[in-house]
C-alpha cells in the first residue's frame, strides 16, 4: 500500500492552519453544506506494494516514472465527508487546473448537487500544490468559470499547509482504501483501474464512484489579465494565501 507519510516541508503556521480548517469543517458541518476533500494520484503499468499469492509473477517497470506509463492515468479524488462517499476521475491526459476543477464540477453534476441541491456553499479542502495549488490563478479562475458560475455556487477553499498532505481527509479516507483494494496488482489498463475502483468499500459505509475523462487538457495555459481582475476573491484574515472564498459572477 502506498502512503503520504514523509513530510518534505514544514510550515510555521501549520498548526494555526490546521485550527482554521478545524473551525471551518465545523461551521459548514453544523449548516449542512457540503465539505469535500480533494486530491490526484499517478498510475501506470508498476509495482503496487504488498503480497498477492498467484501462480506466475507479473513483469512490471522497475521506475516509476511518468515517461513509462502506456497510457497515462491520473485519478482525480472528490472524498465527500458529510456522506462518506468517493468520486474518482480518471484522466488520460495532463493534470491541469482545467482538469481538476472539471473533476470537482462533474461531481456536483452527477451527485452532489442531487444530495445538496438547497445549499449554494461548499468548502473544498485541497493541498497546497498540483493542479489545485494555491499559488495558481487556473485554479482560481476555473473555479469560478465551471462551478460558481455554472451552479451558482459560493466555493471556500482550505489548503492544508506544506508537507501536511497525509492530513488532507481524502489520504485516509478514500486514496488509501483504493490502494488496499489494488494492492500488489499491475495497473495497466483502464477498465482494470476503474474496476478496481469502483469495488472499493469499507466497514462503516464507503462507496466509491469511477469515471473514465477522455479530455485534452494542454499544459502551459494561463489565465488572462481580465480573468483575474473579475475573479471577485475574497481572501481570509487568517492565512489568506491559504483561505479564500470564489463567489459567482
Amino acid at each position: 500500500m502506498n502512503r503520504k507519510a514523509i513530510a518534505t516541508d514544514s510550515s510555521p503556521d501549520r498548526d494555526q492552519q490546521f485550527r482554521y480548517i478545524s473551525s471551518l469543517r465545523t461551521r459548514f458541518q453544523r449548516e449542512g453544506f457540503p465539505i469535500i476533500s480533494v486530491d490526484t494520484e499517478l498510475v501506470g503499468n508498476f509495482k503496487n506494494n504488498g503480497l498477492k499469492w498467484d501462480r506466475t509473477s507479473v513483469r512490471v517497470n522497475d521506475h516509476d516514472f511518468r515517461s513509462d506509463a502506456i497510457g497515462v492515468a491520473i485519478p482525480y479524488g472528490i472524498y465527500d465527508l458529510l456522506a462518506n462517499r468517493g468520486s474518482v476521475f480518471v484522466g488520460v491526459s495532463h493534470d491541469t487546473a482545467a482538469f481538476a476543477v472539471h473533476s470537482i464540477a462533474s461531481w456536483w453534476k452527477r451527485d452532489g448537487g442531487d444530495r445538496y441541491h438547497r445549499r449554494r456553499q461548499l468548502l473544498i479542502l485541497a493541498d497546497t500544490g498540483g493542479s489545485n495549488s494555491c499559488r495558481t490563478s487556473a485554479w482560481k479562475t476555473e473555479l469560478r468559470s465551471q462551478l460558481c458560475n455554472s451552479f451558482g455556487l459560493t466555493v471556500t477553499v482550505a489548503h492544508y499547509p506544506t508537507g501536511a498532505s497525509k492530513w488532507n481527509p481524502i489520504e485516509h479516507r478514500l486514496f488509501s482504501e483504493i490502494f488496499k483494494n489494488w494492492v500488489a496488482k499491475p495497473l495497466d489498463s483502464y477498465p482494470k483501474i476503474l474496476n478496481f475502483i469502483r469495488n472499493t468499500c469499507t466497514r462503516t459505509g464507503l462507496t466509491v464512484s469511477a469515471y473514465l475523462d477522455r479530455r485534452h487538457y494542454p499544459t502551459g495555459t494561463s489565465p488572462d489579465p481580465e480573468q483575474i481582475r473579475r475573479l471577485s476573491l475574497k481572501r481570509h484574515s487568517t492565512l489568506p494565501a491559504w483561505n479564500y472564498t470564489i463567489t459567482p459572477m
